[in-house]
């Protein structure tokens, strides 16, 4: 095991990213749901702003963890073409996924921002964090819609990845920050003594904990 938990992750990537611990302040934009807990121990320890974006996997039907694809809240798209062809999902079946996954992008939106706008990308430092890089599709969905926002430097934060997957994402990125790229990596779950399901209430709690009032 590389990690207790999801805050040990955070915990140790921000060690690895001591250099933007300093103005302006960066902002931390963890991936729900596993990928608060880290990113909240990212933004604790850079003193950095902590938010989310809310980016949806595009499963397979009958292997709902293994991502064909990924959709963002801005109308980012990103499909594994070739993976989508080969496993036979219909066009009819992907649009249904499509929707439905739409769906739950809009309702964990108004979960976790409830009347609270969006963070301000554009000119800024933004370091994106998810708790692992299996497929890669959620990050690369991630990457292009703050990309159209127009940061000053974008960069992906992660504890652990797929050496296939990190380099489709070190094509897109301005900086790949990651602490292990295990040649035996099979999921994400492996590498990780509890990698219990987050919840929306710990994303919750861990946003109202991190905003500067406390």
């Amino acid at each position: 095991m590389l990690f207790q938990d999801r805050h040990d992750a955070g915990h140790q990537l921000a060690m690895a990213l001591t250099e933007y611990h300093h103005p302006p302040t960066p902002l931390i934009l963890g991936l729900p749901r596993g990928g608060v807990p880290v990113a909240f121990e990212v933004a604790q320890a850079l003193g950095g702003e902590l938010d989310v974006l809310v980016v949806r996997k595009l499963g397979v039907p009958w292997h709902p963890e293994f991502a064909m694809g990924a959709i963002a809240g801005n109308g980012v798209c990103i499909l594994h073409h070739e993976l989508i062809a080969g496993l036979g999902v219909t066009q009819e079946r992907l649009d249904t996924l499509i929707a439905d996954e739409t769906r739950e992008l809009k309702r964990r939106e108004q979960v976790y921002r409830g009347q609270r706008p969006r963070p301000h990308v554009a000119g800024r430092c933004v370091i994106v964090v998810d708790d692992g890089l299996a497929t890669g599709a959620t990050m690369q969905a991630a990457v292009e819609a703050l990309k159209e926002q127009t940061p000053n430097e974008l960069i992906v934060a992660i504890p652990v990845a797929a050496a296939d997957s990190l380099n489709e994402i070190e094509a897109i990125a301005d900086r790949i920050i990651c602490l292990h790229t295990p040649e035996d990596f099979v999921a994400v779950g492996q590498w990780y003594q509890s990698f219990n399901q987050t919840s929306d209430q710990e994303v919750l709690a861990l946003l109202e904990q991190a905003r500067p009032s406390h």
